[in-house]
């Protein structure tokens, strides 16, 4: 289908065109998906609480629209964060309203979807008395625009997000109001489901456990680990004595990291920062464990949350380890920002008189190499 890109002006007495959107390029009935692309740079000059508002989007009968904040809706935000929000122009119908999915994301600079930076919310919409104020759903803190800056700005300084909308209950034509109801996916937290304990024992239906130093650590079900990692698929369905074992004892794995790791594949997501530093512990250092067995076990998606995880961290203190971790542990995405943050002249200039710069020219003389080369050294 052909795009048409046009010029939309910013809402909140802002006129300036920072953004185009395309006209809907995904059309149904009951959805509609449209492709939001800021000018990042000329955001900059935006205030908290400034939106940009693409045009009206038609979905199962009725007129949606969304907003944008590129340095968020929030006052609270700080301007961290950009907000985005979905907005029902039309009056919800009576007299059961109408329920719909929101679901955006960010696009890469390979011009795929973002795995990391993606949202659903489903929101009911209730019949609307005269003179109520829209209705809205979405998201406050959206995305971190440092993390846009950092890792999804293009050449051309722009950032697109893509919207859409899924209307799955009630509204629409005449004679809708008899749909059977279907409920959203379950999925992922019907495996999640699978890990729970009865008194704190292994999970129900468990048919391998692992073990450091003879004391069990996770216990889990083969067939959900050989189908989130192929390191786990030749271990448990291979001809390896791992097989048949119930138990297999781990080596050199820190024992914490593995149980997150187990977590993460029935759960796909990260534990926040109050998890991974029990008892007041760093939690860059449990990121590191957890992206060292993530890379041995070859679980891509969790190694590049744990990167940003760690790139959100660097400061010149902590250059110099966390390059050299990225380097031993295989991880380019890393290491390139590293390089990237070296280039900055305020950061090079403090880098190189810290102790671990001192220590990674006696270790990692190579990577010393390629810095240097990097600033033209």
């Amino acid at each position: 289908m052909l795009q048409y890109e046009y010029q939309v002006p910013i809402v909140s007495q802002l006129y300036s065109p920072l953004y185009t959107c395309s006209t809907p390029w995904f059309i149904m009935w009951d959805s509609c998906f449209t492709r939001i692309k800021l000018d990042y740079w000329e955001t900059k000059h935006l205030r908290v609480g400034d939106a940009t508002t693409t045009c009206d989007l038609a979905a199962a009968g009725h007129l949606w629209r969304i907003n944008c904040y590129p340095r968020g809706y929030y006052e609270e935000g700080h301007a961290k964060y950009l907000s985005l929000f979905l907005e029902l122009r039309s009056p919800p119908p009576q007299p059961g309203g109408v329920t719909a999915i929101f679901d955006a994301f960010v696009i890469d600079l390979d011009g795929e979807p973002s795995s990391n930076y993606s949202n659903r919310t489903i929101k009911s919409f209730p019949p609307a008395a005269a003179g109520d104020p829209p209705a809205w759903a979405g998201w406050g803190e959206f995305v971190k625009r440092r993390i846009l800056e950092d890792f999804y700005v293009t050449d051309d300084g722009h950032v697109t997000i893509v919207c859409g909308v899924i209307v799955v209950g009630a509204g629409g034509a005449a004679g809708d109001d008899d749909a059977i109801p279907v409920p959203p996916s379950r999925m992922g937290s019907e495996i999640a489901a699978l890990l729970a304990t009865d008194g704190g024992g292994a999970p129900a239906g468990a048919d391998v456990s692992f073990t450091v130093g003879g004391e069990t650590v996770a216990a889990a079900h083969r067939v959900v680990l050989a189908a989130r990692s192929p390191v786990f698929r030749a271990e448990l369905f291979g001809p390896m004595s791992d097989a048949t074992s119930p138990s297999i004892a781990l080596h050199d794995v820190d024992p914490a990291a593995f149980r997150l790791m187990v977590r993460y594949i029935y759960t796909d997501a990260l534990p926040g920062d109050a998890e991974l530093a029990p008892g007041g512990a760093d939690p860059a250092e449990t990121v590191k464990n957890l992206l060292a067995v993530a890379d041995r076990y070859a679980i891509e998606r969790l190694k590049l949350m744990c990167a940003q995880r760690l790139w959100e961290k660097v400061t010149p203190e902590t250059f110099a380890s966390t390059l050299a971790f990225a380097e031993t542990y295989s991880c380019p995405e890393l290491k390139s920002k590293c390089v990237g943050f070296f280039a900055v002249d305020r950061n090079l200039k403090q880098v190189i008189f810290t102790d671990g710069f001192l220590w990674l020219m006696q270790e990692f003389p190579s990577l010393v190499a390629e810095l240097k080369a990097s600033v033209g050294m």
